[in-house]
């Protein structure tokens, strides 16, 4: 029996030195090196790679097939779909090491990245931003934003619950939970926590 407060599958290889939080699950052939911190209750799946210089928070849910490369931190609840993409070098080549060069990517709390979509490194999503599958982000993500292409760009803005906002006179309330919205100066920002709460 182990007596780490997390799991771990057999295949997975965690280097000493990593931290990681109660009630997370890493599965089959994974790798978690030094110096890489992960917070409690997340979710790593099959072969996803964790640098000695990445930060994941709370509740994350990391699918197959993702890396987590130095200087890419994601805050609490955030989830990285089935081989999706971070970079931290904007001109690598093979034979010239630019690890002082490296950019920081930041994905802030209750953000949704979908397959094989890419982030280019050295930009922000926001809060509760939803970027669509196989998008390519090459600039920051507002809070809620709902973006989507190559290059990514925003078509519209998205409850923290997952589900599109209809703006009405600069306000929107979401149909499935019930939190208030309004837009700011071309930003969305919530005002009201939804039923029951």
């Amino acid at each position: 029996m182990s007596d780490t407060p997390y799991k771990a599958h057999e295949s997975a290889y965690i280097d000493e030195g990593a931290q990681i939080g109660a009630g997370t699950r890493i599965w089959h052939f994974s790798h978690v090196m030094s110096g890489a911190v992960i917070g409690c209750d997340c979710s790593l799946g099959q072969n996803v790679v964790v640098g000695s210089k990445a930060v994941i928070g709370n509740g994350c849910k990391i699918q197959n097939n993702v890396s987590l490369y130095d200087r890419v931190e994601l805050e609490d609840f955030v989830f990285c779909g089935p081989s999706m993409v971070f970079t931290n070098v904007l001109n690598p080549r093979s034979h010239i090491s630019r690890k002082h060069e490296y950019r920081a990517t930041l994905v802030r709390k209750g953000a949704s990245i979908g397959a094989n979509a890419v982030i280019v490194c050295g930009h922000t999503v926001g809060r509760y931003a939803f970027v669509g599958s196989g998008s390519v982000v090459t600039k920051d993500v507002p809070d809620f934003a709902l973006v989507y292409g190559n290059p990514a760009r925003q078509h519209g803005w998205m409850c923290q619950c997952g589900v599109a906002l209809e703006f009405a006179g600069g306000k929107a309330t979401c149909a499935e939970c019930g939190w208030s919205y309004v837009l700011d100066n071309g930003l969305c920002r919530e005002v009201g926590t939804g039923k029951g709460e």
